[in-house]
């Protein structure tokens, strides 16, 4: 058996109740390009609406999509669906799932505050070091405005883990 090896990762896909709103607090606040406008994908004979039928089930009908890139070239595809749902509480990390993404700025506090201001939210009241007095590695965990949670690194994931972390 050949060795695996590590796959880049292409994409992730963020439900929103509101595309415009969400498009331009990425684009804004975290500097993310826009590659596709907002569309609307409907449930028909399309290859793109035959594939959504395979993955959906029948009867999604339609939903509104944009497509985003990070700096490192990291897509993003933000979804917009056809009867969406906010929770109350978006944060169920107890339950199996993605709970969280993260993004990398050398100024978490910064960007933490224009996070803030466009109508996001801090989970904890501010950033932690991982080395205190040793290394100046820091995170925090916040919400979009839409309440999807995100993490913000001072640094990279290989360098705050690298050297065995804790």
């Amino acid at each position: 058996m050949s060795k695996v090896y590590p796959r880049n990762f292409s994409h992730i896909g963020i439900s929103v109740p509101d595309l415009e709103k969400a498009v331009e607090f990425y684009t804004d606040v975290l500097g993310w390009y826009l590659i596709m406008t907002p569309t609307q994908i409907t449930e028909d004979n399309s290859a793109i609406g035959e594939m959504c039928t395979d993955v959906f089930g029948a009867g999604w009908e339609r939903f509104r999509i944009a497509h985003l890139s990070t700096g490192d070239r990291i897509g993003v595809e933000l979804f917009e669906f056809k009867n969406q749902i906010n929770p109350d509480n978006n944060f169920e990390y107890w339950k199996t799932g993605v709970f969280h993404f993260c993004v990398q700025d050398p100024n978490v506090e910064e960007l933490a505050e224009r996070i803030v201001a466009a109508g996001g939210k801090k989970r904890m009241e501010k950033p932690r070091y991982y080395y205190p007095g040793e290394k100046p590695y820091r995170m925090i965990y916040m919400e979009d405005p839409f309440g999807n949670i995100l993490e913000i690194y001072s640094h990279s994931y290989e360098l705050i883990y690298g050297a065995g972390a804790y």
